[in-house]
Order: structure tokens, then C-alpha cells, then sequence
């Protein structure tokens, strides 16, 4: 359908919601939701965050409906605004409620020995070095690959030009030959 098509059925659609019609609702969901999600998701990130915005503003839709007014913009654009807005709501709402945590957490943080913890740190990561020293070199190849080196499985297996399957049994190979000398099964 041409947009001005569109635009001209969903403005139809919403003159029928604003008169209560159930039916047109439906339909007018039907055809803007993915557009609306869409806008939301590019704010917002999260999917699920997402989701609960775009319910929100149809929501709001459904209730307001009577205050749209055609000659200010196209039920669309009207929309799209409401859903830019409540995304923009939504993501300083959750800074909010983070900067409030974080304040919180600062507040009531007990002190610690940073020393004794650099310590213990030195201690673990001397422990994890000396197990993978253990290793066989194909196994501390692709762990040192994956965790100090920050590559994926996909990418190690291109490097290394073995396949994906390989790399991934040499990883949980090694894992578990690790996690066995160091006592955490």
C-alpha cells in the first residue's frame, strides 16, 4: 500500500477507535505496532523493555483517542511522537532508578581492604595461570583466545582453522580439566 494510503486508512481507523469502535482498534494495531516498537526499540535497547513500552502507548491510544486531531498531523505521525516520547520517559526513568542504587550503594558501602583484596586477586588469577600452564597447548590455546583475548568461538575456529565443533570441545575440555584441578566440582 502507498503511504499516503496508509497514512489515509490508519487516519480512518483512528477516527473510528476515537468513537470507541473495538474492532478498528484492532485493526489500527495491527497495522502500527511493529512501527511502534520499532521507534521504541531504538531508544530503549532492551526487547522486553520494549514490548512493555509499545503496550503502554497503545494503551494510551485506546484511552486518548479522542484527543488526536487530524488537522495537526496524521494519527501515524501522532503516534510516533507518543511513542518517542514514552521510550525517552522510560529510558530516564531506569537512569533514574540506577543513579538511586548506585547513590544508595555508595552510601552504605562498607569499607574494605584494598590491599588484602589486590592480594587474594594476585592469588586466584596466580592459581587460574598455574592450571592453565597445566593444559594441553591446543586446550590453553583456545581459553587464553577466548579469555584473554576476547574472541569468539567462531573467530578462534577461523584462526586457527579448525572447525567450530573442535574449538568448542577443546574449550570445554580444558574447562573442566580446570575447574577439576582447582577443586570447584
Amino acid at each position: 500500500m502507498p503511504p499516503t494510503d496508509r497514512r489515509e486508512s490508519v487516519d480512518a481507523l483512528m477516527v473510528a477507535v476515537a468513537r470507541g469502535s473495538r474492532e478498528s482498534f484492532s485493526d489500527f494495531y495491527d497495522e502500527v505496532a511493529g512501527s511502534v516498537y520499532g521507534i521504541i526499540k531504538r531508544i530503549v535497547r532492551d526487547p522486553s523493555i520494549s514490548e512493555e513500552v509499545t503496550h503502554d502507548v497503545l494503551v494510551e491510544v485506546w484511552s486518548k483517542a479522542t484527543a488526536w486531531d487530524r488537522e495537526r498531523g496524521s494519527a501515524i505521525a501522532w503516534v510516533a511522537t507518543m511513542a518517542r516520547r514514552r521510550a525517552i520517559d522510560r529510558v530516564r526513568s531506569e537512569q533514574s532508578a540506577r543513579n538511586r542504587l548506585e547513590a544508595h550503594a555508595a552510601a552504605h558501602s562498607v569499607p574494605t581492604d584494598v590491599v588484602s583484596e589486590a592480594v587474594i586477586e594476585e592469588e586466584e588469577w596466580g592459581r587460574v595461570r598455574s592450571e592453565l600452564a597445566g593444559l594441553s597447548d591446543v586446550q590453553r590455546e583456545v581459553l587464553e583466545l577466548a579469555y584473554y583475548r576476547g574472541h569468539t568461538q567462531q573467530e578462534i575456529a577461523g584462526m586457527l582453522e579448525v572447525p567450530l565443533g573442535t574449538v568448542k570441545t577443546r574449550m570445554r575440555d580444558g574447562m573442566i580439566r580446570m575447574k577439576t584441578r582447582m577443586g570447584d566440582t
